[in-house]
């Protein structure tokens, strides 16, 4: 399986004219996995995640994961504690468990933020299809029993230990391939 997203991987930033990177990120919707691919060392790392609850979908609006392929435009909250719930991408100065039950029935965004944007123009990336502007991420989630099935607004979902281990492994600009 791994090998199918790094052809297709590989045959995208061909067609694109783009200079693939170091380290790769390939999201697998139907079985709910990242895996980090990286030419700096020969093991590569795997995540269950959780995708979109809604059909797969790069529409504004869908709450689908945008497929296709993006890069990492920013990285977000390093150095908070484990479970730090963010509020429009700032730290709140709370951990998720700090909140009152009914605060926490709603998917919360934890732990650090990939925010991820579109590299393929008029697909994922463009007015009414953009991934940055649809605040689309990998973050932590209070819901880490739902990791491994199709549980989020449209970003990817991790534990918020791995969400950690995930940020600390990759930089602003490593692409993300997503299908």
């Amino acid at each position: 399986m791994l090998s199918e997203f790094k052809e297709r991987y590989t045959h995208k930033t061909r067609s694109l004219n783009i200079k693939p990177s170091v380290r790769r990120l390939f999201v697998s919707i139907e079985r709910q996995i990242c895996w980090l691919d990286c030419d700096d060392y020969p093991l590569t790392r795997t995540f269950r995640v959780s995708t979109g609850i809604k059909p797969p979908s790069n529409q504004e609006g869908s709450n689908g994961t945008p497929i296709g392929l993006h890069c990492i435009q920013e990285k977000i909250g390093e150095g908070s504690r484990v479970g730090t719930l963010f509020k429009g991408r700032v730290p709140i100065g709370k951990q998720y468990a700090e909140l009152d039950p009914n605060e926490q029935e709603a998917n919360l965004i934890t732990s650090r933020i990939l925010w991820l944007s579109g590299l393929e123009t008029g697909y994922n990336r463009g007015h009414g299809h953009d991934s940055h502007d649809r605040y689309i991420y990998f973050h932590g989630t209070n819901h880490e029993d739902k990791i491994g099935e199709p549980s989020s607004g449209g970003c990817i979902q991790l534990l918020n230990t791995e969400m950690i281990e995930l940020f600390d492994l990759t930089d602003e600009g490593d692409h993300v391939y997503i299908s």
